[in-house]
């Protein structure tokens, strides 16, 4: 599997053809992302991008401008198509791995083609940079066709605080609610997160706790950007970025996946925004929409 590898700020990243994907974040020797091998599969959309959608649609189905569409579904045992159309898509190098002093970056691009079910044309382009500050990736989505067009985009980064046990890292979410889901994980109300085990707006570790929930009501600092940290007892991992631009943060424990990580992804919409239009982006002939997160070792 083709990959770009990229140094600066003593950190080592490594982002692959398939998806753009983000398999390797080091900072020194210490892994801040769960890795996966150079030659896949990614297990559990590790590192991936999610467009033009995060996340579900509910049963692949959705309505727009008055016409209904369906996607197909590839979470077969909940029947929802799930994390949009581009996280296992092949990938051109339009920007080769480049150094310049204390940095590095690279640029890939993907076009999304008009599909029965997606009948829009989207230009992506993701740029991975890293620098003293930690790996910050912008992802650039335009609309070069006629129409215009939903839209929805998020990262899946597993972070990892330390080489300890999960249960024993902290974490830091500035989150005052949580979307609340059914058996199949699609919402079903907005409620504040006080008085339940989804309140970590003050630190405190993980411990047996079980998160796949979306969060909003962000508490941004005065910068504007939104902070979700995990603390072990021998570093931290931080995700950073515009609370404005991506107002939901989907958190995922992986409890009984087997997989390494916490997930930590923020999205501009929360799931099965297709349907309810919740924070939907839509683009129009000619648009673009961008957003940069950024991930450090603290």
């Amino acid at each position: 599997m083709p990959q770009y590898v990229l140094h600066g700020g003593g950190y080592h990243a490594e982002v692959t053809k398939m998806g753009a994907a983000l398999r390797v974040l080091r900072h020194g020797d210490r892994d801040l992302v769960a890795t996966w091998p150079s030659e896949g599969p990614v297990p559990h959309y590790s590192g991936t991008l999610l467009a033009p959608w995060p996340n579900r649609v509910a049963g692949g189905r959705y309505g727009f401008d008055g016409e209904r569409f369906e996607v197909p579904v590839n979470e077969l045992e909940r029947g929802h198509a799930l994390h949009g159309l581009v996280a296992f898509a092949d990938w051109e190098l339009v920007e080769p791995p480049t150094a310049e002093g204390d940095q590095g970056f690279v640029r890939l691009a993907h076009t999304i083609e008009p599909t029965p079910g997606y009948p829009f044309r989207l230009a992506l382009q993701v740029r991975y940079a890293v620098s003293p500050e930690g790996l910050a990736t912008t992802l650039t989505a335009e609309n070069i066709g006629e129409r215009r067009a939903p839209y929805g985009c998020g990262p899946h980064p597993w972070l990892i605080a330390d080489d300890g046990p999960e249960t024993g890292w902290e974490l830091d979410l500035p989150a005052g609610r949580v979307l609340r889901v059914d058996d199949v994980l699609i919402p079903t109300t907005l409620e504040p997160v006080d008085g339940t085990p989804f309140d970590f707006r003050s630190p405190r570790p993980l411990a047996a706790t079980v998160i796949d929930e979306a969060f909003t009501g962000l508490d941004a600092a005065p910068d504007g950007f939104a902070r979700v940290r995990l603390s072990g007892e021998r570093g931290a991992v931080q995700i950073v970025w515009d609370a404005a631009a991506m107002p939901w943060v989907q958190v995922c424990t992986g409890t009984g996946f087997g997989h390494r990580g916490i997930a930590v992804e923020p999205m501009t919409c929360p799931p099965d925004a297709f349907n309810t239009g919740t924070d939907l982006v839509v683009l129009e002939p000619g648009d673009k929409h961008e957003v940069t997160w950024t991930i450090s070792a603290v």
